[in-house]
């Protein structure tokens, strides 16, 4: 196996993980759990997202958690915003997201339920938001890349077509989202292949969720093909609002735990993760999700 010296993790917990709970998970509480975060030693946070409150309440906030945490972090970590219109772009840029997540689905199907926009409209709200971007990075989260809850098996050539457009546009980063959470390992190694091929110097990121608990061997798999960045969520919580069936992400003390006992540095402190993952539980009263965190719940109990 060809397995990189380091890897870079993002996370992606406040966005991601908080979008499906139902109940509204206060600002101060929201912003505490980003201070541990930070305290992890990440480098990139996903704070929070910039989207109508009808369609997710829970990110309501959005201006208020990310004006807070960039005041405080601002010198020592990367925010980054997820938007899916142009309206939402802007929202971001004037709030002072570091970078910009902008969601187009390779899957024609569940980008109209996700953004109320066929492909090419959401391609073409993507280059005026790399009109306004300023120093902001814009990073297009191309979702179900493997494979869609509506469309079934998405063709290798959609997402190929996507990424050449993003790039085109002006895109500065590229994440491969299994949005449901049913890619293999055989599936990763084929997109990553054909994109890498075309693009052999591109850092493309990894999002994986883990519906189908193959998130790490695609991990794995991508790692060997040259892939060294991943976002996962801590406490394993996550999924698409708009994705029937969608699990949470990969929990980031497992990934981080798989990557340290196999000699792949991180830059992060596990022990201050698991610790983060134990309040994210006591603060949202849930159970847990991740399989370390559920180790050291069993250890502590």
């Amino acid at each position: 196996m060809k397995l990189p010296k380091n890897v870079e993790v993002i996370e992606v917990c406040p966005r991601d993980g908080f979008q499906n709970i139902k109940e509204a998970i206060p600002t101060e509480t929201k912003i505490e759990i980003i201070d541990r975060l930070v305290e992890c030693g990440f480098e990139v946070i996903e704070a929070t997202s910039f989207v109508h409150p009808k369609a997710i309440p829970q990110m309501a906030d959005a201006a208020e958690v990310l004006q807070s945490v960039k005041k405080k972090h601002g010198d020592r970590v990367q925010f980054v915003a997820l938007a899916p219109n142009l309206f939402g772009a802007k929202k971001a840029i004037e709030n002072g997201a570091d970078g910009i997540t902008y969601v187009t689905s390779a899957s024609e199907d569940h980008n109209l339920a996700n953004t109320k926009q066929t492909v090419a409209q959401s391609v073409a709200a993507l280059e005026e938001v790399c009109k306004i971007k300023g120093s902001a990075k814009v990073r297009l989260a191309v979702a179900t890349s493997f494979d869609c809850p509506f469309a079934g098996k998405v063709p290798i050539e959609k997402v190929v077509s996507l990424v050449e457009a993003a790039l085109n546009a002006g895109t500065d980063e590229i994440v491969l989202a299994d949005t449901i959470g049913t890619a293999t390992p055989l599936q990763v190694e084929e997109l990553l292949a054909a994109l890498t091929s075309q693009y052999p110097n591109f850092p493309f990121v990894l999002h994986i969720h883990d519906t189908d608990g193959m998130g790490l061997a695609n991990v794995v798999t991508a790692m060997n093909l040259g892939i060294t960045r991943f976002e996962t969520a801590a406490f394993g919580l996550g999924g698409c609002p708009f994705a029937p069936g969608a699990a949470g992400n990969i929990a980031t003390e497992d990934l981080v735990h798989m990557l340290h006992k196999m000699d792949i540095a991180t830059g992060l402190q596990y022990d201050k993760i698991v610790e983060t993952a134990h309040f994210i539980e006591e603060s949202l009263h849930i159970s847990p999700v991740g399989h370390m965190s559920r180790v050291a719940c069993s250890a502590k109990n």
